[in-house]
């Protein structure tokens, strides 16, 4: 084989690993920004959607402070007990003097929006992912459709959060 043929097998098997580990790369950059999103959003949405044996009621927002609201908690569920107070966060998607439906945090006085409100609420933080994610699928690995199709889901879901909560 000739020098010159050696040598461009060799170039050409460095481009192919280096495609390859640019591909491992950015595909784990993807994943995880995925994992964070879905895990960032789990902390909420495990209590709004797994509401079977929670305390579910109402809160009326009577005072909010620079990150909390509070207000008296109304129950609705059998074995749910009134609170003079609770804390729920306080977020565009809570406003001094209204109510809301809400789900009480096991073993505390905190609660989160509740109904399909508080379910997409909860899962802003995968939109947010989605979207940073499809850069990195686009850029990195060169997958525009698949870019596109994260980009519209995660700009749906938060749409149509922003939509629910208002």
């Amino acid at each position: 084989m000739p020098a010159t043929s050696r040598a461009a097998t060799g170039r050409q098997g460095a481009r192919t690993a280096m495609r390859f580990g640019q591909l491992a790369a950015m595909g784990t950059v993807a994943v995880l920004i995925l994992i964070a999103g879905v895990w960032a959003s789990w902390g909420t949405a495990q209590h709004v959607m797994l509401t079977k044996g929670r305390e579910s009621g109402t809160v009326r927002v009577t005072g909010c402070g620079s990150d909390t609201c509070t207000g008296p908690y109304t129950p609705l569920s059998a074995g749910s007990r009134a609170r003079a107070s609770v804390v729920i966060a306080k977020s565009v998607a809570v406003r001094k003097g209204q109510t809301y439906a809400v789900v009480v945090k096991p073993g505390s006085d905190e609660v989160v929006r509740s109904g399909p409100a508080g379910v997409l609420y909860a899962w802003v933080p995968l939109g947010g992912a989605l979207l940073l994610a499809s850069v990195v699928v686009a850029g990195g690995l060169r997958r525009t459709r698949v870019a596109w199709a994260l980009a519209g889901v995660g700009a749906l879901l938060l749409t149509t959060a922003f939509v629910a909560v208002q």
